[in-house]
């Protein structure tokens, strides 16, 4: 039997005294909050478990502790056990409000510790691998849709999902490991002695299988962000806001894998969060604006609607097109908002043309966590009440074909009642995803938009005109109607026209304008005979 210093300083018991002791000799006499036959028997059938305990101290006083104990088989040596105390006093000192060590440090619902207790094993651990020269490795871990697999379940076999599988993250682990649940579907894990990283798809591997729960097999996946102690030297709570930035950076890559942390990562995130900040000033401070893009058909050279596309009048920078901000808005709380002022922005200047006499549909770009919210469809609805000289009809929403929908029955669902209002959908980009023929089959898109790289470099690539090429015969199966970006010269527009593509939108035509610009464009685009005529000769050729 071995010691270490820690546990000798606690109990106040001599090495020797505790050679070849029981654990009730040890200190640990007063009472088990799990019975230690329970422990035990954890031990012989997993080689691994845990419990809650109270002990004596060096000074007789009863403490509250943690017991987790590991089986270990080596070669030419007998199995013998792992036994880790963690002293839960100071926690308890802490806490002012009444309730036994397992309302305080543990999770009702899976068993597991919570929040309160986890900061103390963090710096336990960090002090165990200090002193043993080990590593340790802080891992947040997150279950991918976990909202969906609640809603569809219902809320007690969800719980019952969440307390299953804390069962079998714990089971994975080794008994001096640690897995914690943060509350809802987010989960620590405390791993010791790390050498690579296989360990981490392996345990996603496992987290994939099966879980059957009332009659429902279940099948999860999770994304994992990982860092590890000493290379990464922060304290326990830096170590865990580091894990928890590389969980988010794994579900942006599309979750079910695992990202390691990364600090010059770690510095982009804090230049993006700064970024988002002043962006969420710039929205409340009216800096953002929204240009137009104008819509024709070549066929007959009329015009058909604008795109509203949104910019920021930064009062540094200058005006700055989509690319400079929007990436840092995907996936934040700023998404929602962004879309519904976009809405709104474009109902106001839909009654400002009216006046002036000008009447086109507006399209307004619309993301899919926009679209999938639930309160969608019911601020559209008050949105269009508060704008009763808007015709539902003069609003188009596009969504990205190259974003994925991960709830396609709840987009259709909500798209069924944009619809019945009278507001159609467009596919915006379409070709640039991996779901083209899958979204045409099951959403109900009025209009096709082919994406601006393809229809650009159609004339000179023979790829991207077969691209287009193939895109405006799927349009025409499906019978929806279609428009090309990206026109940008005559011959584009010929080109699409010989297709059998008639709308069509780009520099060729115009390039986005402010909203006060439009009426002398409209003018000017009458008296552009040479693309007026291109149904003309469009026939003869």
């Amino acid at each position: 039997m071995a010691a270490n210093p820690r546990f000798v300083e606690l109990t106040g018991q001599p090495l020797d005294d505790l050679m070849g002791a029981t654990l009730e000799a040890a200190g640990l006499e007063v009472g088990w909050l799990v019975d230690g036959a329970e422990l035990l028997a954890g031990l012989e059938r997993h080689g691994r478990a845990r419990a809650e305990v109270r002990w004596r101290d060096a000074r007789g006083q009863e403490r509250p502790g943690l017991l987790s104990a590991r089986r270990v088989h080596e070669a030419h040596r007998d199995p013998y056990q792992v036994l880790v105390l963690t002293d839960l006093t100071c926690l308890a000192a802490s806490r002012a409000a009444p309730g036994s060590a397992r309302e305080v440090y543990f999770d009702n619902l899976t068993g597991l510790p919570n929040q309160q207790l986890l900061t103390q094993l963090i710096e336990e651990s960090m002090l165990h691998a200090r002193r043993h020269d080990g590593r340790l490795a802080v891992c947040a871990l997150d279950i991918d849709h976990f909202k969906h697999h609640n809603d569809h379940l219902g809320r007690e076999v969800g719980d019952l999902l969440l307390a299953t599988f804390a069962q079998r993250i714990t089971h994975l682990l080794g008994g001096d490991d640690v897995v914690a649940r943060l509350g809802g579907d987010e989960f620590v894990l405390l791993i010791h002695g790390v050498e690579d990283d296989a360990l981490y798809p392996r345990l996603l591997d496992a987290i994939e299988q099966p879980l059957l729960l009332q009659g429902h097999s279940v099948r999860l996946t999770a994304s994992l962000g990982v860092t590890c102690f000493p290379e990464d030297p922060g304290e326990g709570d830096v170590l865990l806001r580091h894990a928890t930035q590389a969980m988010y950076r794994a579900k942006q890559r599309g979750r079910n894998t695992f990202h390691r942390f990364d600090p010059g990562q770690d510095r982009e995130l804090q230049v993006r969060q700064e970024r988002r900040h002043r962006l969420a000033a710039g929205l409340a401070q009216g800096e953002l604006r929204l240009h137009f893009q104008p819509q024709v058909d070549l066929f007959d050279g009329s015009v058909v609607g604008v795109e509203a596309l949104i910019r920021w009048q930064h009062p540094d920078e200058g005006l700055l097109a989509p690319g400079a901000f929007l990436p840092v808005v995907a996936g934040s709380y700023l998404e929602q908002g962004l879309g519904e002022w976009v809405l709104e922005a474009a109902l106001r200047q839909i009654i400002a043309w009216q006046e002036e006499g000008i009447v086109l549909p507006v399209h307004v770009n619309i993301s899919p966590a926009h679209l999938l919210s639930d309160t969608f469809v019911a601020g559209l609805e008050a949105l269009l009440a508060r704008y009763p000289g808007v015709s539902p009809g003069l609003l188009k929403l596009e969504i990205l074909e190259s974003t994925a929908i991960h709830d396609v029955q709840q987009a259709l669902a909500a798209m069924r009642r944009c619809q019945a209002m009278g507001i159609d959908f467009a596919i915006d980009d379409f070709g640039t995803g991996f779901s083209s023929l899958t979204h045409l089959r099951q959403l109900p898109v009025d209009l096709i938009k082919i994406d601006q790289s393809f229809v650009r470099d159609m004339l000179s690539d023979p790829d991207d005109l077969a691209i287009v090429e193939s895109v405006i015969f799927m349009a025409n199966r499906f019978k929806r109607p279609m428009l090309a970006e990206g026109v940008e010269t005559l011959a584009h527009a010929r080109a699409l026209l010989r297709l059998g593509c008639s709308l069509a939108q780009g520099y060729g035509i115009a390039r986005p304008m402010p909203a006060e610009a439009l009426a002398e464009w409209l003018r000017g685009w009458s008296a552009r005979h040479e693309w007026r005529a291109l149904s003309l000769q469009a026939s003869r050729g």
